[in-house]
């Protein structure tokens, strides 16, 4: 096997796996309840005290009949018959006050438990790795996180407390009910076992129901996250695709409406057999007490009464329970689905006794030690069919390692960045530049080799201390929808407001920031659509300089920008880069001219390195994307002194970012 070549172990999931969902599900949910287990035994007493009250009712109506209102000499017993009926009366008040407390403990207890659970998957999705959000869709993750949590919402906040209360009941009923008449309990409870089977078979069915009806939401989910987005819209008015988007909606929805209504109607008729023989059993009863009164005084009129009212009383209980059964087994394959995500073991961990990077000790040198790179196979989620518009895939990846059949992204590359360099990277898209850049931070492991900060394998730092030593401003900066002053302030959150204006002096944006109406409360927009592209560039810069890192990586900054914000932008990254190590991508290679060290890569490889002057006179990969650029004699770059052009050829004057004056011809 070639160098690296251990490819992914590939499970094609089937039916019985998918619903196997790994570890005990009720365990788990059991472990999220844990920490309210002092509540829940509060709400296990008022259960159980609740129904025990409820249980006596039908023997003060027994007594009722028997000893007060027909007792056996005939004479009704006025005083006997108020104490009964005050019972009766006083005992539905005290457990509906029961029912109020234990209704406020359970919702307390179940919303608490979904929000722990809420927190507990976005914070797991925080450690994840950058391959699994390049492969999974957001609107995936926002479904699970919203949809999926709410989907359990009925078995953490009532269906634990239904459970013992029903069976609670049923238990207490049942024993009154032997208690009055063994042989009419045997007649109201025959066929029970055969619900039962039926239930658990319904319960089967509606679980793989309630998966695809939240894998057919998620999907929903994201395709609106992708259609309605300003990008999304923008796209689809630009290419007047708006119709197809709205039919692909459609599809979705048309499915989903299919599957609630599946799921809805699923069991329905079980059910109604369940209720059409609980409503004859009493005429049963009936018949069968008529028979056994005849000729006998073992069952007498309050027996009789009191049996029904137990009767009634159990059916509704039971029907509780068995749809109460049906929610739980629908919910385990929501739950199944959210603990997918909660065991995915990031790719990307702290290895035990990692070491912190001293800022104050920090010098900024950035080796490559011989690293092989190729991207990892995208992780699915098991059991799971990851829908998109091009296809349908239903395969886990168990690992991450590279498929053998890929491409090295980089092979053997060893170069050393000095502290306070400008260090630039150049050549063709595809190459492999910004895959270098993402390995400094750790967004991705090296397969083979290292890569070091201050000698130090940067798998062997805390992750923590290697964020906050690497900054980065990207070709299309994130900015959230809040105020300009709230986005500068993420990399520092306690900044003061003069450090956050220092920081926008520095980036060229204070005065722009200044001429809005609003200042730095100027709201941006989803993804900073209210700004310029050169606007959002400049607040990436000033969050960058407010967050300070000795390490700076610049990837295509000022690629897309026009030469006036281009100037701007550049004369900030000249601010930003000064007392740093700094790692610049760029496509225009005017904005890296005075670079101390540029690299050349292609395919992969690194094939030269050196200044300006040298690679344009080696006549290798640099010179030949600079012949590309300015063959013409127009150069469109920032220098101290101007530009003066000669017929055919480009000759320039310009001073580089020490203040040493350089002539450049080609």
């Amino acid at each position: 096997m070639a160098r690296g070549d251990s490819g992914p172990t590939v499970t094609h999931l089937s039916q019985s796996e998918v619903e196997a969902g790994g570890p005990p599900i009720l365990g788990r949910i059991a472990a999220m309840l844990r920490p309210y287990r002092t509540k829940m035994a509060f709400v296990a007493v008022a259960v159980v005290t609740a129904a025990a009250l409820t249980s006596i009712v039908p023997f003060l109506t027994k007594a009722i009949f028997d000893k007060a209102l027909f007792p056996p000499d005939g004479d009704v017993r006025t005083h006997l018959l108020a104490w009964l009926v005050a019972g009766m009366c006083v005992i539905p008040i005290v457990t509906a006050l029961i029912g109020i407390g234990q209704n406020w403990l359970t919702s307390t207890i179940g919303n608490s438990a979904m929000a722990d659970l809420r927190s507990d998957l976005f914070a797991h999705l925080q450690k994840m790795e950058l391959a699994f959000f390049t492969a999974t869709k957001t609107g995936a993750i926002q479904s699970r996180l919203a949809n999926d949590v709410a989907g359990v919402r009925t078995v953490l906040t009532d269906t634990a407390t239904s459970i013992l209360q029903n069976s609670v009941t049923v238990v207490a009923a049942f024993v009154s009910m032997v208690i009055l008449s063994w042989q009419l309990t045997v007649l109201t409870l025959v066929l029970m076992p055969l619900f039962v089977y039926i239930q658990l078979q319904v319960g089967k069915r509606r679980q793989r129901l309630a998966r695809r009806t939240q894998e057919s939401l998620s999907e929903m989910t994201a395709i609106t996250e992708e259609a309605l987005s300003v990008s999304g819209i923008l796209l689809s008015k630009v290419f007047n695709r708006a119709d197809s988007e709205v039919d692909r909606y459609r599809q979705a929805n048309r499915e989903q409406t299919r599957l609630q209504v599946d799921q809805a109607m699923t069991g329905r008729a079980f059910f109604a057999t369940v209720q059409t023989f609980f409503a004859i059993t009493p005429a049963l009863i009936y018949l069968v007490a008529g028979t056994m009164l005849q000729g006998s005084s073992a069952l007498t009129a309050g027996t009789l009464v009191a049996f029904t009212t137990l009767q009634a009383r159990l059916q509704m209980p039971l029907l509780q329970l068995m749809r109460v059964s049906l929610d739980v087994q629908t919910s385990l394959a929501l739950f199944r689905r959210l603990f997918e995500y909660l065991d995915l073991e990031p790719a990307i961990t702290e290895r035990p006794g990692a070491v912190a990077l001293d800022p104050k000790d920090l010098r900024g040198e950035i080796e490559f030690r011989d690293v092989f790179f190729r991207y990892p196979e995208p992780r699915s989620l098991s059991g799971t069919v990851s829908r998109d518009r091009f296809g349908d895939t239903g395969v886990r990846i168990d690992r991450t390692e590279p498929a053998p059949e890929q491409g090295w992204a980089l092979d053997g590359i060893s170069l050393t960045v000095e502290p306070g360099q400008l260090a630039a990277i150049v050549g063709p898209s595809g190459s492999g530049k910004t895959t270098m850049t993402y390995l400094v931070p750790r967004f991705y492991d090296v397969v083979e080799g290292a890569v070091l900060i201050d000698g130090t394998d940067v798998r062997d730092l805390t992750m923590g201390s290697v964020a906050e030593a690497v900054g980065m401003v990207t070709q299309e900066p994130y900015l959230f929808h809040g105020s300009i002053r709230d986005n500068i302030a993420y990399a520092k959150p306690d900044a003061s407001a003069d450090e956050i204006e220092q920081a926008a002096r520095d980036a060229n944006i204070h005065d722009r920031i200044l001429s809005f109406a609003d200042g730095y409360e100027t709201i941006t927009g989803e993804r900073g659509y209210r700004l310029s592209g050169g606007e959002k560039q400049r607040l990436a810069i000033a969050r960058v300089l407010l967050m300070d890192p000795r390490i700076l990586i610049l990837d295509e900054a000022t690629s897309a920008l026009d030469t006036e914000t281009e100037r701007l932008v550049q004369d900030a990254l000249e601010r930003a880069t000064h007392n740093r190590t700094t790692i610049a991508i760029a496509h225009r290679l005017s904005t890296i001219h005075n670079a101390d060290v540029i690299f050349g890569l292609e395919d992969g490889h690194l094939v030269e390195q050196g200044t300006h002057d040298e690679l344009l006179a080696l006549g290798g990969l640099y010179s030949r994307l600079y012949v590309e650029q300015f063959g013409s004699g127009q150069i469109e770059a920032r220098f101290t002194d101007g530009v003066r052009y000669s017929d055919g050829t480009m000759h320039c004057d310009r001073a580089d970012r020490d203040g040493r004056r350089a002539d450049v011809s080609l």
